[in-house]
């Protein structure tokens, strides 16, 4: 928790110390009016008192009460700054980490994981120090100064509010005993519970489609129960506390005007009045320890919670990404598009084996190069590498004659036109979709981008459907472009890459969702405007791919086969295979 803390601000730490300050004169003020109430008590009592005293006392407890009201709103103020400001820092601070992880750092959290540490676990925190701050430092001040208040009474009284005081911490430290494993537990709960909702809302057209219902509502009743059970177990311990610290209070209460009824009774008659009002005062004091050993118990029971919230934070704060920048910013001089492979082998965190072995070869400027082979053969494993998704675990990848470890990554990117195996979008507009790059210059006016991105989709052949559509290029995508078909979506990436003018296009199997006509007709347009353009192409369809510069067969993560359509059907069994289970004998063999 205190590592949370380092990421205050200089003005929010200017806010604590003004709390600080507010609290001590709240503290003051409270602890001022059992003195006038003494006052008051002594006044009553004695014959001859004057109205005006009286009411000089009562006035002066009004002000402390007033005083101590406007204190607590401006701790309450400071205390909501400064929880929300924190809040908003972890937030960004998550955020922009999670931004730079590697896809080995992501796969460590699972998404619904992230999704609660960016939100649950920082609310968890903004609320301790939101309500927390006022109590932890209130707390111990209001003891101290209220036990040095009481010290040199009645020792008979004094005895009574400590065993009040040794109960509440006994009971206070078994709850917390048997609370803190459960707290400990919440989180990953949580997170279970997230991951379920997640994968049941974005499958449900498979969940309706499989009649799979009646499994997810018991996979989601799992998860939900196990969260609630576990939160029915730690409130009703904390429920508890509340009953537990009322009665210790009424009970002190009680016991010192027991036991006053004896000493005063036993007391001089001159000396009944000051022992009454010792014994109102000190009354109101006992209240105030109390009070304070509950407001402490009230942190006990968010602490433990917090706590953990602040590590699971702290956990994707401090993970170390494994994916360096470099300092380059720009490939050799007369070198552009150019992308090599120099016995590149690659394995996965944790696994067992590479899945890519000695993988070797070049594509010029301009060149295409396609890969194909079984699944699970390494293909997008080997794209993935250029744009250092993960990082070669032997060899060099070279582009444009430097190692992509000598890169910066914002250099390295924008040489790079990335089209995913998943077609993905963004939620807002298709005009804000294909302009998501930022080789857009920040300049261009509406007219220039809106002409860029109409050439991108007509090229993408996606101008068609989009006319259609009533707001056209603003019409609405929705969060994952679940508004629209898989042949739309990779479409729309495919444009999205276009308007970038890249070096370098990699498409990752980008092409499965188009038939076969939009398909041939796109790549005609594609190499007609992308003459000069390296493209590295991950097809399954061996008309995808035929017209290919080179094309580059992989079996087991081994590259099996490296020429021209015509050329492998005459040298490479694995690619006539795929060529034969495709296409008819003639259709193969024809060049």
């Amino acid at each position: 928790m205190i590592k949370i803390l380092k990421n205050l601000h200089k003005q929010q730490t200017g806010f604590i110390l003004l709390s600080v300050v507010c609290i001590v004169l709240q503290v003051w003020l409270d602890l001022k009016l059992p003195d006038y109430m003494s006052e008051i008590t002594l006044l009553v009592q004695t014959e001859g008192s004057e109205m005006s005293e009286i009411l000089k006392n009562g006035g002066f407890m009004l002000l402390c009460a007033l005083g101590s009201m406007a204190s607590a709103v401006v701790v309450g103020f400071f205390a909501s700054r400064i929880g929300a400001g924190l809040a908003k820092t972890l937030r960004e601070r998550v955020f922009k980490k999670v931004l730079g992880f590697s896809m080995e750092e992501i796969n460590n959290f699972s998404t619904a994981s992230l999704i609660t540490r960016s939100t649950n676990d920082i609310t968890q925190v903004q609320m301790v120090i939101t309500m927390g701050l006022q109590v932890m430092i209130k707390a111990p001040i209001l003891a101290v100064w209220a036990v040095i208040k009481i010290a040199d009474k009645s020792w008979q009284w004094t005895l009574a509010t400590g065993v009040a005081v040794a109960v509440m911490i006994t009971m206070l430290l078994v709850l917390v005993l048997f609370a803190l494993p459960r707290f400990k537990v919440i989180q990953t709960l949580t997170d279970n519970l997230n991951r379920v909702t997640r994968e049941n809302l974005s499958g449900l057209r498979v969940v309706r489609a499989y009649n799979a219902e009646d499994y997810q509502d018991a996979k989601f009743e799992k998860a939900n129960s196990d969260l609630t059970s576990n939160h029915l177990f730690t409130n009703r311990l904390m429920a508890i506390m509340a009953p537990t610290m009322t009665a210790i209070m009424s009970g002190i209460s009680l016991a010192i005007y027991w036991i006053g009824a004896y000493i005063i009774n036993e007391a001089k008659l001159s000396e009944k009045a000051v022992m009454f009002s010792d014994m109102v005062v000190f009354s109101s004091y006992a209240v105030q320890v109390i009070m304070a050993f509950m407001m402490i118990a009230m942190i006990f029971v968010m602490l433990p919670r917090a706590q953990v919230s602040a590590n699971r934070i702290n956990e994707v704060l401090d993970t170390k990404t494994k994916i360096f920048d470099g300092k380059v910013t720009d490939g050799k001089e007369n070198m552009t598009g150019e992308v090599e492979f120099k016995d590149v082998s690659f394995m996965y965190p944790d696994a067992k084996d590479n899945v890519l072995h000695h993988i070797s070869f070049s594509a010029h400027k301009g060149e295409t190069v396609a890969f194909i082979g079984a699944t699970g053969s390494g293909k997008t494993t080997l794209v993935n590498l250029v744009p250092r998704f993960y990082d070669a675990t032997e060899g060099q990848i070279l582009v444009d004659g430097v190692d992509v470890k000598d890169y910066t990554q914002n250099a390295l990117h924008k040489k790079i036109g990335y089209v995913s195996q998943k077609a993905v979008l963004f939620s807002g507009n298709i005009k804000e979709n294909i302009a998501f790059g930022d080789n857009i210059p920040e300049n261009t006016d509406e007219q220039e981008i809106q002409q860029a991105v109409r050439k991108s989709m007509e090229i993408a052949q996606g101008s068609e459907f989009v006319d259609k559509l009533d707001d056209g290029y603003e019409s609405l995508v929705a969060q994952g472009g679940t508004n629209f078909s898989g042949g739309q979506k990779q479409r729309m990436s495919i444009a999205r890459a276009i308007a970038r003018k890249p070096e370098i296009y990699i498409f990752d199997d980008s092409f499965s969702a188009l038939d076969y006509k939009t398909d041939r007709v796109l790549r005609t347009a594609l190499k007609k405007e992308t003459e000069g353009v390296t493209s590295l192409i991950v097809a399954q369809r061996i008309g995808t791919i035929k017209d290919a510069d080179r094309i580059i067969v992989l079996e087991d993560g081994e590259i099996v086969g490296n020429g021209t359509h015509k050329e492998l059907m005459q040298t490479c069994k694995t690619y006539q295979d795929i060529a034969y289970s495709q296409l008819s004998k003639e259709e193969a063999d024809n060049e």
